[in-house]
């Protein structure tokens, strides 16, 4: 007899971006004249660098040379990528991180999920609410979560409501915990912690022996001064963080899919008995067993994103996001709606209307305006009443949805 593992039946019947897509479709059938413009899940339009697609090019004709071929390469990365994130993205910032600290893999989602390989069932774990679905969903997967109850909260998941009321910054728990997910700029709410805010998590999780996920794929788009780029900034955080990265908004990675992560060797587990135990090193055993690694071609064309016209191209197409944001932020707080983040993020976090309800306030915009989004509540029960709002759409569909949503009648 086969047995499965039964929490993935305590999951929802679909992950939220199904459910959208679905209803999308539907409404396409049904009107197929209809013309559509999707601001809810966060891919993105413009396409790649100009200096990560002639990296690729010249990495393609290697692998068309047997004397320049490449096969399996180191599943860490290889050291040109890896050199080049240490020196970029952390000395200039005067951070300290080594390079057997960083594990280059496909995606911030797949790392952010996979962590938990290497952390015991029994943590209690922590997120903000609204949150990412990937947190929440893979700790129901390995069996952290307990049950769901009709709140719409897990049994076992400690929740840290962040909301208008405490201005989306969460308070400690009043509970001991062991994992804090924190995403900071914030998916989906697009607001940020200050240093001296972040640095509250900091201290909890020294003096508790905790452990802090840090997911720090918006970094790109912080423009303010107070907000950090890493939480390595933080005094101590090497000894109770991780931290995720990526290609894939910054750079347009969504397809062609490149990220790290960054486990200091400070940073330590424990076993039941109470012996210290390097993160790191369960990390990269874990990372060798169950990856390859990612491709030469697509690590190449991260490299790129580092040069001098890479960083130029690269933050152009973060300007262009920013820009939307700022039409889309600036063209409901017209139209009289709550409208927050959108200044350190790509994304718009928007109030519904007279209280209607996250589903209620979609179908409309659908149905009645043509225009997509992300209903809040699917981020969790601190959701409700939200949407979310994406910048990742081109200039004209940007500006186009904007009319649209001049013309909520609500």
């Amino acid at each position: 007899m086969i047995l499965i593992n039964e929490n993935y039946t305590k999951l929802p019947g679909s992950y939220l971006f199904s459910d959208i897509a679905r209803k999308v479709n539907e409404f396409k059938t049904a009107h197929p004249d209809a013309s559509i413009i999707r601001l809810g899940i966060g891919d993105v339009t413009k396409p790649l660098p100009q200096a990560s697609i002639e990296a690729m090019h010249k990495a393609v004709d290697e692998m068309a040379d047997a004397a320049t071929f490449r096969g399996y390469g180191p599943e860490q990365g290889y050291d040109f990528l890896v050199n080049t994130i240490v020196e970029n993205d952390y000395k200039t910032r005067g951070l300290d991180i080594s390079t057997d600290e960083v594990f280059v893999s496909d995606g911030s989602k797949s790392d952010t999920g996979n962590i938990g390989d290497i952390l015991g069932l029994d943590n209690i774990v922590a997120i903000t609410d609204p949150v990412y679905p990937v947190y929440v969903d893979t700790n129901v997967m390995a069996g952290r979560a307990g049950d769901l109850r009709e709140n719409g909260k897990w049994s076992k998941i400690v929740y840290l409501p962040c909301t208008a009321e405490n201005d989306f910054v969460p308070s400690l728990p009043t509970e001991k915990v062991d994992i804090i997910y924190l995403c900071y700029p914030n998916n989906p709410t697009g607001t940020t912690l200050t240093k001296d805010q972040l640095k509250i998590w900091v201290d909890y999780a020294l003096k508790n022996k905790a452990l802090i996920l840090f997911d720090s794929a918006y970094e790109a788009f912080i423009t303010e001064s107070n907000v950090p780029h890493s939480i390595y900034e933080i005094e101590g955080a090497k000894e109770v963080a991780i931290e995720f990265r990526s290609f894939s908004k910054t750079a347009g990675f969504t397809g062609t899919r490149c990220a790290y992560t960054v486990v200091p060797k400070a940073l330590m587990g424990y076993t039941k008995s109470g012996e210290k135990v390097s993160l790191n090193k369960l990390w990269n055993r874990r990372h060798t067993t169950k990856f390859n690694g990612v491709p030469y071609i697509i690590q190449r064309a991260a490299e790129a994103c580092y040069s001098v016209e890479g960083k130029k191209q690269v933050k152009a197409t973060i300007d262009y996001y920013l820009n939307n944001a700022k039409i889309i932020r600036e063209g409901l707080s017209t139209q009289g709606l709550k409208v927050y983040g959108g200044v350190n993020s790509p994304y718009i976090w928007v109030k519904t209307p007279d209280g209607m309800t996250s589903w209620g306030f979609f179908d409309y915009l659908l149905n009645e305006l043509n225009v997509v989004g992300t209903p809040g509540v699917g981020f969790g029960p601190s959701g409700e009443g939200y949407l979310r709002l994406t910048a990742f759409g081109t200039l004209e569909n940007t500006k186009e949805a904007i009319s649209r949503l001049k013309k909520i009648s609500i």
